[in-house]
């Protein structure tokens, strides 16, 4: 394998790399938008859970049924 060759096949290498690395890069930042949003809507779940245990008793609170 020539010198010239073995360059060609390490340019062409490369740019698949960088191919592979934007798009895998691409999927990485397009999950965190996914996280961020599930994170915001888990606090908001937890926020309108915390203000409606307020409002009704939870069944740790209840007495067990009598066949316990």
């Amino acid at each position: 394998m020539s010198l010239d060759e073995r360059v060609m096949e390490l340019e062409s290498r490369l740019a698949f790399q960088d191919d592979t690395i934007q798009t895998l890069n691409d999927v990485l930042v397009a999950q965190q938008r996914v996280v961020e949003r599930l994170q915001l809507q888990m606090a908001a779940l937890l926020k309108r859970q915390a203000e409606m245990a307020g409002q009704f008793e939870t069944f740790e609170e209840e007495a067990p049924p009598p066949h316990y």
